[in-house]
């Protein structure tokens, strides 16, 4: 097995869990907030969702499907264009809301689509390319897209967590 297939199995795995933590939620549920400075399943997704989006697309020099497809326009959260939700107030957090869980999947497929076509062209070669000098070391393309993964799993279990909490308060 490549590595490329490993990293396409693994984002294919946050995509699964991101669709498991949306579907059936109504706007109310994804949005609700465990608790008063917690992020709501919405939040979470939308944030994994665009971390992935512009992580990817600096490391491969691809466009972000966030404005190349309109998802920035679709969602019409408000916040700048270039906005990940990285160090986002609690305040910010409750601004982030949406009025459908299809709104989230959508924009996550379609990133994760983009994602999967890029891992495709991949090489073993390309995993040793430098795609940012700011760290030292150097961060590396392969490192670049476990860091990514990593904090994409991370952030569907919390939203998979706020879930489970937000459907047992409405019990």
């Amino acid at each position: 097995m490549h590595a490329k297939d490993i990293l396409i199995d693994g984002f294919g795995r946050v995509r699964e869990e991101v669709h498991a933590a949306v579907e059936g939620l109504g706007p109310d549920a994804l949005n609700a907030r465990p608790g008063p400075d917690a992020n709501s399943v919405t939040w979470l997704v939308w944030h994994l969702t665009r971390v992935q989006d512009d992580h990817i697309a600096d490391a491969f020099g691809l466009d972000q499907v966030w404005l190349s497809q309109d998802w920035e326009k679709r969602l019409g959260l408000g916040l700048p264009r270039a906005d990940t939700g990285y160090g986002h107030s609690s305040a910010k957090v409750a601004e982030v809301r949406v009025g459908s869980g299809d709104l989230l999947t959508g924009y996550h497929d379609a990133v994760h689509e983009r994602t999967v076509g890029a891992l495709r062209a991949l090489t073993a070669k390309d995993l040793g390319r430098v795609v940012d000098e700011r760290w030292d070391p150097p961060v590396t393309l392969g490192v670049r897209l476990i860091s990514v993964l990593s904090d994409d799993l991370q952030h569907v279990g919390q939203a998979a967590y706020a879930r489970g909490l937000v459907q047992s308060a409405e019990a």
